[in-house]
C-alpha cells in the first residue's frame, strides 16, 4: 500500500487505475525507455552487455568531454553501429547551474550561469557533430544535465536541432500530455530490483510512458544501482515484452510526434 501511495504522488488525477481498452503504444500496455548518463565506464562493461544479452536497446546520453567517453571511443562507436544502442546529447562538458545549495561540486568554467544561449547552442551543435562521427545519424534527442533547462530566465535549447528532450520530472503521463522537450524521468539512486519493477507495473496498468534514468549501474558515480536491482528490471521488462514496448528514447518520441499528428 505505501508503495501505491508513492507512485500517485506522481499520476496525473485524470488517469484512472482500470486498464484502458485503447493501448496507444505499440498495441500494448506501456512504453519504457533505459536511458543512461554521462558516459560511464559500467555503462560499457556492465549494462551494454547484459541488455544485448536480452536484446533491448537502451539510450546513453554522453558528455564527450568526460574521460569514460574520449578513452573509449572506439566502444561508443560498436555501441551505436553493431549493437543499435542510441547516442543523445548530454552536452560536451556537462555544464550545470552553480548557484544552486548543494552544486558546490560544479567547476566555474563549467556554470551554467556564466554561459550565454549562443554558447550554450553552440556546444550542443558540436556535440551533436561528435556524435554523428560515432554512428551517422543526424536526428538526435538531448538530455538536461542536472535537469537545468534555462539560462537565467531564457529557454536555450533550440528545437530545431533536436526531435526531443529528457527532463528529470518525475511523473507518469498518457501519450497526450507529454512535452515532448521535457519528457519526464525517473532517477534511479539505490532502489531495489522490486521498487523498479513497481514502477513499471503502475505504467502498464495506466497506459503510460516511463522513462528510467540511470547513472552508476554497480559503481563508478554517487548516483548508483546496484548490479542486481538492474538486472532484476531488465528481467521483467524482457520476460513481459508482449506487454510492454522497451525501446531507445528518441524511437518513442518520435512515434509520440507521430501519433500526436494524426
Amino acid at each position: 500500500m505505501k508503495k501505491l501511495l508513492f507512485l500517485a504522488a506522481f499520476i496525473p488525477s485524470s488517469i484512472t487505475l482500470s486498464a484502458q481498452k485503447n493501448l496507444p503504444w505499440k498495441n500494448k500496455k506501456c512504453a519504457v525507455s533505459l536511458t543512461y548518463d554521462d558516459a560511464l565506464n559500467v555503462h560499457l562493461d556492465n549494462v551494454i552487455p547484459l541488455l544485448d544479452s536480452l536484446k533491448l536497446r537502451g539510450t546513453f546520453y554522453l558528455s564527450t568531454f568526460f574521460p569514460g567517453f574520449y578513452n573509449r571511443i572506439e566502444d561508443w562507436k560498436k555501441v551505436a553501429r553493431a549493437n543499435r544502442h542510441e547516442l543523445g546529447n548530454h552536452c560536451i562538458y556537462h555544464p550545470c547551474t552553480g548557484r544552486i545549495p548543494g552544486r558546490d561540486w560544479v567547476k566555474p568554467d563549467q556554470d551554467l550561469s556564466t554561459y550565454t544561449v549562443q554558447r550554450m547552442r553552440d556546444e550542443l551543435r558540436m556535440n551533436n557533430v561528435i556524435l554523428k562521427m560515432l554512428d551517422g545519424k543526424i536526428k538526435r534527442s538531448f538530455a538536461y544535465p542536472c535537469g537545468d533547462m534555462k539560462i537565467g530566465d531564457s529557454l536555450y535549447l533550440d528545437r530545431k536541432d533536436f526531435v526531443s528532450a529528457r527532463g528529470v520530472e518525475e511523473k507518469f503521463l498518457p501519450i497526450n500530455k507529454i512535452d515532448l522537450y521535457n519528457v519526464g524521468a525517473f532517477s534511479v539512486v539505490g532502489q531495489t530490483g522490486e521498487q523498479l519493477i513497481e514502477q513499471v507495473k503502475y505504467a502498464m496498468a495506466n497506459n503510460t510512458y516511463l522513462v528510467f534514468l540511470f547513472h552508476g549501474v554497480g559503481g563508478e558515480h554517487s548516483l548508483n544501482v546496484s548490479l542486481e536491482a538492474h538486472r532484476k528490471l531488465l528481467l521483467f521488462l524482457k520476460k513481459h515484452e508482449k506487454e510492454i514496448w522497451v525501446a531507445p528514447f528518441i524511437d518513442v518520441t518520435e512515434y509520440i510526434q507521430a501519433t500526436l499528428k494524426k
